[in-house]
């Protein structure tokens, strides 16, 4: 097929890489535009442009998408059997979901209709899903509400962050995506209408989500955890200055009042919800070094009964 390839992070990477190596023609390439970030501002560029480049790909970098004449110019002229949209992180127009003949593919990372929205890898970690996958699905003007095509799962491990499961799902999805081209172009497929009653809403992460919520019990603060990292993680206050959780677990045989910090020798225990417990084995105090819970306890002379969240 001729194909139009929109898409952005690393996430994005392995299909595109995959589609050109089952032959197909990706004449061009979409992706956000090169950001300034960090402290030093250094440009950081999009992984798919990279990967494009390293192929000879064309290459475009709209800042705006709708009413992009150029854009527009350019898609019409190449005149694509489909395009594909894997976390390109732009709204798709409606011109551009009547363009290609087989329309607008887009890989989505869960299992619809569970989890639509721009974070669904990290909230069905957060969640607490012990399975989760891709799915292949025609766009529609809704937000992920367009028929599904195929689905591929993929298990998640009770340790596993949503790092780790994007290690699983990035592959496993460029697969399905060359799966679903190939049968397309059969006719094989018989798209299928999304249950609506059943989706779940994966919203954009927010720095206050990673906020911890002691009433929440310790599995699933724990689960949160997994889910938001890298960002936003997991934080909660000390002596009335953020503390970041960098590593945790769950912690079975004690009792701990909600909020409240148990110290037993190098152990640092703090009471959640339902009378459950978390163990933090690793934090760091803002604009400080991240320690272990030994060196913690010992710097910040830690005692039992002093509270987080306040």
């Amino acid at each position: 097929m001729k194909l139009a390839f929109c898409g952005t992070p690393e996430f994005a990477v392995p299909t595109l890489e995959a589609v050109i190596a089952a032959g197909h023609e990706v004449a061009l390439v979409v992706t956000q535009p090169d950001r300034a970030a960090g402290r030093g501002l250094e440009v950081n560029v999009p992984p798919v442009k990279e990967a494009a480049l390293k192929h000879g790909l064309r290459v475009m970098q709209p800042e705006k998408v709708k009413n992009n004449a150029e854009l527009r110019a350019q898609l019409e002229g190449i005149a694509p059997d489909a395009i594909l949209v894997v976390a390109y992180g732009r709204i798709i127009p409606q011109w551009m979901l009547e363009l290609p003949r087989f329309g607008n593919i887009n890989l989505h990372g869960s299992l619809l209709p569970k989890y639509r929205g721009a974070a669904p890898i990290q909230w069905a970690v957060a969640c607490g899903e012990v399975v989760t996958g891709v799915t292949t699905m025609r766009l529609d003007a809704g937000l992920d509400t367009g028929d599904m095509l195929l689905a591929a799962v993929c298990p998640v491990g009770q340790e596993e962050t949503a790092v780790d499961v994007y290690g699983c799902l990035a592959p496993l999805g460029a697969e399905l995506m060359v799966e679903t081209l190939k049968r397309l172009e059969a006719g094989t497929i018989c798209p299928e209408v999304q249950d609506h009653s059943l989706a779940t809403l994966a919203p954009i992460l927010k720095r206050e989500d990673g906020l911890i919520d002691f009433s929440r019990t310790a599995q699933q603060i724990y689960d949160r955890w997994r889910g938001f990292q890298p960002w936003p993680g997991a934080h909660t206050t000390l002596r009335g200055k953020k503390l970041i959780v960098a590593k945790m677990r769950v912690c079975s045989g004690r009792s701990v009042a909600q909020g409240e910090l148990l110290v037993d020798g190098e152990l640092m225990l703090v009471g959640c919800g339902g009378g459950t417990v978390a163990e933090l084995l690793e934090v760091q105090m803002e604009g400080k070094k991240r320690m272990s819970a030994a060196e913690f306890l010992r710097g910040y002379q830690v005692k039992s009964g002093e509270r987080l969240g306040l």
